[in-house]
């Protein structure tokens, strides 16, 4: 499975963004996904995970009230909307696809992994 990040760009603090993330082929019931980002000189960070149905879903503190994470099976896609975008939300996003139906926080529970999309975030 392939994956593609897109909808990275340059953004004023306060702003929103909206990423999305193609697969190559439609999910099955054991693929969950999420979002990691990775900022200039630090590892890289879980953001938001959702289940292969889209009924479950995780954020990190850090995002939780301003991110929401969503899919479309149909579309092979999953999407990002981040709201109230402060500089410290500058980093690379990733997507990632897990071989669980509901993946978790940890990367180590997701097999693919797209190459990122910058979001930059202007004070």
């Amino acid at each position: 499975v392939q994956l593609q990040a897109s909808g990275g760009g340059l953004v004023q603090a306060g702003g929103f963004l909206s990423l999305s993330c193609a697969a190559s082929r439609r999910p099955s019931s054991n693929n969950g996904m999420g979002w990691f980002r990775q900022a200039p000189g630090k590892e890289r960070d879980f953001v938001a995970a959702i289940s292969w149905n889209g009924q479950y879903t995780s954020y990190s503190d850090s995002v939780k009230g301003r991110f929401t994470i969503s899919r479309d099976n149909a579309k092979n896609t999953m999407y990002l909307q981040m709201n109230s975008l402060p500089p410290e939300d500058t980093a690379v996003y990733y997507c990632a696809g897990s071989l669980r139906a509901v993946a978790g926080q940890g990367a180590d529970g997701y097999r693919y992994w797209g190459r990122g999309t910058l979001v930059t975030v202007s004070s």
